[in-house]
């Protein structure tokens, strides 16, 4: 089953790609960008996982936090907040929060902090996506393709992750650095050219076939036919 996620984050621009990248991991997304709203989607819509900015008009997400916890949600909380003391981290722990990311953060952790929260709720969800005779294991982070391990870096990992979460969708470069990156990420431009080089050199050194495409103009997909 879909788990179902909330946001409420008051900045359109950061929710906005919270949820395009959570509703790419496949995930059912609901957004609310003040504290009022979002207690009435949590309460309406009882989301498997809570993302609450600190700082939200109507209502902190402290406050927030506090509330649904004392109405007996169980739900898994991330507060997103641009306090870094830790003060402000005890706060939003005993407020009921289970996890706390300092604003930047890397879109990438975050989704990880998502999906480690969720397995948590929900021992049963798959930790191992298969395509042809490629197989890639999230808890251990292997991947073996016809029998055989691919040694990958952590960034050709998490790019092979993206591209075999949904088989055959078509990825845009701002898509896959929003999601492997980090949607503020200012290094090389041509950063996506070089790793989907070298996760095609490593795949095709045991298999012959060419699983990693281009789409020229458009993006990058794994599918099994050219």
């Amino acid at each position: 089953m879909t788990a179902h996620i909330l946001i409420v984050e008051d900045d359109p621009k950061l929710a906005h790609f919270i949820e395009s990248d959570l509703t790419l991991d496949g995930y059912c997304v609901t957004v609310a960008d003040n504290g009022l709203d979002g207690l009435a989607a949590a309460r309406t819509a009882q989301p498997d996982l809570l993302i609450l900015d600190w700082m939200l008009p109507g209502m902190s997400g402290v406050d927030l936090c506090r509330r649904l916890r004392a109405t007996g949600m169980l739900s898994p909380i991330i507060m997103l907040t641009a306090k870094d003391e830790v003060s402000d981290r005890v706060v939003g722990l005993d407020a009921g929060a289970d996890d706390y990311l300092t604003k930047p953060f890397s879109m990438e952790e975050l989704l990880a902090r998502v999906r480690a929260h969720l397995r948590r709720v929900n021992p049963e969800a798959p930790n191992l996506l298969e395509f042809d005779r490629l197989t890639l294991n999230r808890l251990t982070r292997e991947v073996h393709l016809a029998d055989q391990r691919v040694s990958l870096t952590v960034k050709e990992f998490d790019l092979l992750e993206l591209l075999l979460s949904h088989p055959k969708q078509v990825f845009t470069r701002d898509q896959i650095l929003e999601k492997v990156w980090g949607y503020d990420f200012m290094g090389e431009s041509n950063i996506i050219e070089v790793y989907i080089r070298a996760l095609r050199i490593k795949l095709e050194a045991h298999y012959p076939l060419r699983l990693v495409h281009t789409i020229r103009g458009v993006g990058y997909v794994l599918r099994d036919y050219a």
